[in-house]
This record gives structure tokens, sequence and C-alpha cells, in this order.
């Protein structure tokens, strides 16, 4: 009788963390859907503008132009709003594995206390995000003012651009970069059993951003680089991050994304130079 009762109460266990499991990857895909059609609109909206054609043969995105009857600090706001629902789409396919490792390592607790908290570490993930892409418009509209100004500046552009991207591509290969790697893989746990309070949670997730946006560095710059709101390269950036953090051979897979980047980034500076 006692054993009924004890094999029952384990079903419901069961059943009920089946469910838990549900719910939270649903959950994870719609914000993914959801985040992803955003980005793909703002991004429609803002190539029907038009780039603005630059001395040397390419066109500056209008990410880091004002539109008609906008401030700065509309301007700024707009740009900030498209990064974070952006960051959100690039980053919640491995973010998704991070905080369910989350889950599974934090001290039992109800399923909504734990909700919260999972929310809490998606928070204080995506602040480091936020933090960066208020750091990156200003240099942006800083780098596009005197690109502007100085058209013989404007002109190195392309291959300052391949430089850069063989630059960022060869950081893929570095032990700096294996090494936060292997903290996002792990979720930054490495086995202990995290208490289930806010602020655990809230420095869990910026442990985690910060790891994740060191480990991003080179794909991060590649993107600004390349164009930010450019759709193909945001889908190849998302793609490598996803590999290199869920793929078995994860480091293995940091280096093919490097090589790649090495091979673009010289394609880019031939393509400049008149031999590609």
């Amino acid at each position: 009788m006692i054993a009924a009762i004890g094999e029952r109460a384990i079903s419901r266990r069961m059943l009920f963390e089946q469910a838990s499991e549900r719910a939270f990857f649903a959950i994870s895909a719609l914000l993914f859907v959801v985040s992803a059609a955003i980005t793909i609109i703002w991004c429609g909206s803002m190539s029907a503008m038009g780039d603005m054609p630059m001395p040397g043969g390419w066109t500056m995105s209008m990410a880091w132009m004002l539109m008609p009857g906008q401030t700065w600090l509309e301007a700024a706001a707009s740009f900030l709003g498209m990064w974070i629902v952006m960051m959100v789409a690039m980053m919640l396919p491995s973010l998704t594995a991070m905080l369910w490792r989350y889950r599974q390592t934090v001290e039992r607790t109800s399923e909504a206390r734990l909700s919260l908290l999972t929310t809490l570490v998606g928070v204080g993930y995506f602040s480091v995000w936020t933090l960066i892409g208020t750091a990156a418009f200003p240099i942006g509209v800083a780098l596009a003012t005197i690109e502007m100004e100085l058209p013989m500046l404007a002109r190195a552009v392309p291959i300052a651009a391949g430089v850069v991207v063989v630059i960022a591509g060869l950081l893929q290969f570095t032990a700096w970069k294996a090494h936060h790697l292997a903290c996002c893989r792990t979720g930054s746990i490495d086995g202990r059993t995290l208490p289930a309070n806010a602020n655990t949670a809230w420095q869990h997730g910026l442990h985690l951003g910060l790891h994740c946006s060191y480990c991003c560095a080179g794909l991060t710059v590649i993107l600004l680089v390349i164009g930010v709101m450019d759709l193909r390269a945001m889908a190849a950036v998302t793609a490598a991050i996803t590999a290199e953090r869920l793929a078995p051979p994860g480091e293995q897979v940091a280096r093919a994304v490097g090589a790649a980047a090495v091979g673009t980034g010289l394609l880019l500076i031939g393509r400049a130079v008149g031999i590609a």
C-alpha cells in the first residue's frame, strides 16, 4: 500500500516535471518567433528607406542616421529597442539551454518561483547586451559622422572592414575565446546547486551575459561592421553562435567559424583593392 502511494507520487512528480519542461521550451520558442518576426519587420522597414552611398563604393546603414523630424534621443531609443529585440532573437536559441541548466541546478522550489527566477536570470543576461547596445550607438554615430565629413577616410572603410573581420576571425582561435565558450556551454555552474533567491538569479544572469558578450565579441563586431540591419549577416552570426554553444565539438565549431570569418575578411579586402 505504502509502495503504491510512493509510486503514484513519483509518477505525478514526473508528469509535473514533463509539463514544466514542455511549458518552458514552448515559451522560449514563442519568444524567439516573436522577436525574430519583429526584427525582420524592423529591418525590412529600414531597408525600404535605402542606405546612403559612400565614397569607395559602399553604403552606410540608416541605423546610424537621424530620420526626418527625429531627435538624437529618439534615434538612440529606437536603435536600442531594435538592438534588444534583435539580441533576443539571436541569443535565445543558445540562452535557452543555459536557462534550462539553471532550472535543473537551482535548489528545489515551487514552479511559480522557479519561473520568476528563470525570468530574472534572462533579464540579467539581456541587461548586459542592453549596455553593449547603449555603447555601440554613439560609437557608430561618431564613426558615421567622421566618414561623411572625410571622403578619404570613407574610401578606406571597405579595406578596414575586411581587416576587422579577419582579426575577429582570428579571435576565434584564442584560448580566451575557448575559456569563455566553455563557460557558456556549461552555464558557469560547474555542478553547484544554486540557492533559489532573486539576488543569486540576477547575479547568475549578469555572469552569463558577461561571459556570452566576451565569447561573442568577435562575431558581434563582425555584425556591426558588415551591417547591423543586414538579415543575412544576423542569420549567419546567429547560426554560428548557436552551433558553437550547442554542437558537441564546440571549440572545433568555433575554429571553423573563425576560418570562415578570416576567409570572408580576406575576400572583402580583395574586393576593396580590386583583386577579387
